[in-house]
């Protein structure tokens, strides 16, 4: 991948719906952050990432807002390096000094959960902390692990077979919860859930956006205003920032609307 010349992340880029405008952020105020330069992904002749440049900061949930097929999946499956991008780069920032991502530095919490089906909760989450208990900072029971994410304790001995998506979904967040890691990418994860469970996970995420960056996708606009601390549009194949400051709830929905379907009137 190749490094973009430094003025051009600086640039700001305009959505084509009147009163949005993206924004760069100051690079001095949080002790981490994640920046993206020039990502691009092209599948044959779709060019579905056409220009992705941002910077994430940590301490905040950010909501990654598009309609179905623009490319949300695509972006986070590349910065997990799932698959190859065809050009640009990332990288993270602690304090000041760049360095690059690592595998342990990204979470992925997919929007239809991937556990072992054939262990029981029990099972799957001591495996999991007996393969990583030196990288483990603050180590809890298993049973304490279960309570912070609401199984029931008639659960936990359950084949994962026969867990409900919701209970699956808990799983393969408590996984990552755990782990710790920089980066947190969320590909739609609370679609499909009941609104109990959906609850309880966006109190588990807004508990844990301290200290690590969180970006969380959707397609759902509601969502991500309740949830998210920003919100980022990929529309025409780059990211761009929308600021919500001094807008009211219904002017701004307004707006992302109005941009969103430019896009598809293309």
């Amino acid at each position: 991948m190749c490094a973009a010349p430094q003025e051009d992340r600086k640039r700001q880029n305009r959505l084509t719906a009147p009163g949005l405008e993206v924004r760069r952020e100051d690079k001095t105020r949080y002790m981490m952050q994640f920046t993206i330069e020039h990502l691009s992904k092209k599948f044959e002749k779709k060019e579905v990432l056409r220009d992705v440049s941002f910077t994430f900061e940590s301490g905040k949930i950010y909501g990654l807002l598009g309609r179905n097929g623009a490319g949300k999946t695509t972006m986070f499956n590349c910065l997990n390096r799932d698959i190859p991008a065809d050009g640009g780069r990332f990288y993270l920032e602690e304090n000041g000094q760049e360095r690059e991502v690592e595998a342990g530095d990204v979470g992925y919490v997919l929007s239809t959960p991937v556990v072992p089906e054939f262990l029981t909760g029990r099972e799957f989450l001591k495996f999991f902390l007996d393969i990583n208990g030196k990288s483990i900072r603050e180590k809890k029971t298993i049973d304490e692990y279960f309570d912070y994410i609401s199984i029931d304790p008639e659960d936990r001995d359950k084949l994962m077979k026969d867990y409900s998506h919701g209970m699956k979904n808990k799983m393969q967040m408590l996984v990552n919860i755990i782990a710790k890691p920089n980066i947190l990418l969320l590909d739609e994860p609370l679609t499909s859930l009941d609104v109990v469970v959906a609850e309880e996970m966006k109190q588990l995420l807004r508990s844990l956006k301290e200290g690590r960056i969180t970006i969380f996708s959707t397609h759902i606009m509601d969502l991500a205003l309740d949830l998210c601390d920003e919100i980022v549009l990929l529309n025409h194949g780059e990211l761009e920032r929308v600021d919500k400051a001094d807008l009211d709830s219904h002017e701004f929905k307004e707006k992302i609307i109005a941009a969103l379907r430019e896009e598809e009137h293309e």
